[in-house]
């Protein structure tokens, strides 16, 4: 079974600037899938059920939340804009204790919320986006509203479900 990604529902004000960031930027024939914030990369695809449960009952006992989308960030041949909630971090926080068993490494590591706006392009042209981007950029509010399940299929996601914020 193909692994599930979980990613924050954001607001559809502040989604339309990401996703716009990300056409503009972001090499079209490796833009597989919309702008996201990632908060698991991996959840167990053989057990569909389970997932699906442990993401409902924290998502229906969180409440929408206020983040700052604060600036661009490096990514080294990309560039990502970071998000900023501390009410996102807790939630992150929990939902690992959720799927602690079932986490692979790179879901263990340190959290660092963002949005990738660009990827897999040159450093020099990452570094432009940067600099241009950091020029000019100004944060934006936005909430975190719920929660989205995708399947991953090899390149390009499907959706497998969405959560709202409901407490």
């Amino acid at each position: 079974m193909r692994p599930f990604i979980l990613t924050l529902q954001i607001d559809e004000a502040t989604d339309r600037v990401l996703q716009k960031l990300r056409a503009a930027h972001f090499p079209p024939e490796l833009n597989l899938v919309p702008a996201h914030l990632t908060l698991f990369h991996q959840l167990p695809g053989d057990d569909e059920r389970g997932v699906l449960e442990a993401v409902g009952r924290i998502a229906t006992a969180t409440a929408a939340f206020p983040l700052i989308i604060a600036g661009p960030m490096r990514l080294g041949r990309g560039v990502a804009l970071k998000v900023e909630a501390p009410r996102l971090l807790e939630l992150r926080a929990s939902l690992a204790k959720a799927f602690e068993g079932a986490l692979i490494a790179q879901d263990r590591q340190k959290f660092r919320p963002h949005v990738t706006v660009q990827n897999k392009t040159s450093p020099a042209r990452a570094a432009a986006l940067y600099e241009h981007l950091a020029a000019a950029f100004r944060p934006i509010e936005g909430r975190g509203e719920g929660l989205q399940l995708w399947r991953y299929e090899g390149g390009p996601w499907s959706p497998a479900g969405a959560i709202s914020f409901s407490a």
